[in-house]
């Protein structure tokens, strides 16, 4: 069975910074695509980050260039999204997702409809 648990969320001051991970089981992690995703209230789910399967291609969304990186861990079967220099904007649930190598439908790393499984997500509250 497929399953992704996000952790590492919390409440951080502007400025600081939080890793968050994402444990994949039931699959190998580096055969899938995996997202970062974050959904604040109110406003639509939106792609933050990507790491592609096999070569290890990141992705990362304008508004986190330069303070997020996402990395993985295949012998611990995890991606984890470092985030720094946080700001009040950061504010909200994130989530990791995945989707198989060859069920890539094309649409682009960051987009939602690409992914086919999806994590409960992990708080992130960004405030002083």
């Amino acid at each position: 069975q497929v399953q992704l648990v996000e952790s590492g969320g919390g409440l951080v001051q502007p400025g600081g910074s939080l890793r968050l991970s994402c444990v994949a089981s039931g699959f190998r992690l580096d055969y899938y695509d995996i997202g970062w995703f974050r959904q604040a209230p109110g406003k639509e789910r939106e792609g933050v980050s990507c790491i592609f399967s096999g070569s290890g291609t990141t992705y990362y969304t304008n508004s986190v260039k330069g303070r997020f990186t996402i990395s993985r861990d295949v012998a611990k079967n995890t991606v984890y999204l470092q985030m720094n220099s946080l700001k009040a904007e950061d504010t909200a649930v994130y989530y990791c997702a995945a989707v198989y190598r060859s069920r890539r439908r094309g649409i682009g790393c960051n987009a939602v409809t690409e992914y086919d499984y999806w994590g409960q997500g992990t708080q992130v509250t960004v405030s002083s």
